[in-house]
């Protein structure tokens, strides 16, 4: 399992690349609710959560594939998902206010929140079976995209949901 979770870091960061551009390829109104629309930090967040998540799809077929035996799989990939926003912004948000946004920076830390998370992730998945958080996994999933959805489009007037770049909250509508 080891060395599927060091593929699996590598393979989030690459799709964050790709997630960061999505919606500016494809821009509609079911893109915007998985991936940013904006510059802002929360939309960013989107990132983290949507790349560990559609990553973890190939993650299963790995771990079935090398007959490696794990446990947990849908709190494992929500978990991984969610707990990736707070340790990210916990380690971003200090640098970000003392220096601005520094891309190299921004991109270390990602790359440490993934680690991070893929080791939690293997410890989930190498714990004993516990069936009621993985019942409770979906839907969690879907509440966390349906607050993703409503700050979308009707964002706080905080820092954290400003677009500093453009100079704007939320979504301007292309579509």
């Amino acid at each position: 399992m080891n060395k599927i979770k060091i593929i699996a870091i590598i393979n989030i960061f690459l799709l964050s690349f790709i997630a960061h551009f999505i919606y500016d390829f494809c821009p509609s109104i079911f893109i915007s609710f998985f991936f940013p629309v904006n510059e802002s930090i929360w939309e960013h967040m989107k990132i983290l959560f949507t790349s560990t998540l559609v990553y973890g799809l190939f993650d299963y077929i790995l771990l079935k594939v090398n007959n490696v035996k794990f446990n947990n799989y849908s709190f494992s990939l929500f978990f991984t998902s969610f707990i990736a926003i707070p340790i990210f912004l916990m380690i971003y948000m200090p640098i970000y206010y003392l220096f601005g946004e520094v891309l190299i920076v921004t991109l270390i830390i990602m790359l440490i929140t993934y680690i991070i998370c893929q080791f939690i992730s293997y410890k989930i998945l190498s714990s004993k079976q516990y069936l009621y958080l993985n019942y409770i996994s979906i839907p969690l999933i879907i509440l966390t995209y349906i607050v993703f959805i409503i700050f979308t489009y009707n964002p706080p007037k905080m820092p954290l949901f400003y677009d500093t770049l453009n100079k704007y909250y939320g979504i301007k509508r292309t579509y």
